[in-house]
């Protein structure tokens, strides 16, 4: 027996799953906000500076229909890397995802602050920060003994 088996509790479980399921449930949140761009909803103002209110114009709702594919395959890479993969995603694809992923929600925190939309000042703002922290804590994580159960 281990030192480290001696001192954790029998209920034990590791937070780097729990951090991914979070994340990718926050990510779907997503998905389905730029699904429903895509899709025509009249979301504008909350979306892109808030410069459209209403339905965005088709060349956006094209920007929004990728955007949606982006965050969906990110999804499915945090959830890779916290050992609770739903599609085989080597793990070194999943690790540097992750730190890509980090980046980018770090760049997408700083612009919805920045917005003059208040919807992404006070509302994405908030959410990607939260992402962004989530993120950080997967991407930091260490290698786990295999995958999660």
């Amino acid at each position: 027996m281990t030192v480290e088996a001696t001192v954790r509790p029998k209920n034990h479980r590791p937070v780097r799953p729990l951090v991914a399921v979070a994340l990718a449930a926050g990510l779907l949140i997503v998905v389905g906000f730029q699904a429903g761009l895509t899709l025509g909803a009249p979301l504008g103002a909350a979306a892109m500076g808030g410069t459209n209110p209403g339905t965005l114009p088709h060349d956006l709702r094209f920007v929004t229909g990728i955007a949606t594919l982006v965050w969906l395959l990110a999804a499915l890479v945090v959830l890779a890397r916290g050992g609770r993969a739903l599609a085989p995603v080597p793990s070194g694809v999943a690790r540097a995802g992750t730190w890509a992923l980090v980046g980018l929600l770090g760049l997408g925190t700083l612009m919805n602050f920045a917005s003059s939309s208040p919807w992404e000042r006070f509302g994405w703002g908030p959410f990607t920060l939260i992402m962004f922290g989530l993120c950080v804590a997967l991407a930091r994580s260490g290698s786990s003994g295999g995958p999660a159960k």
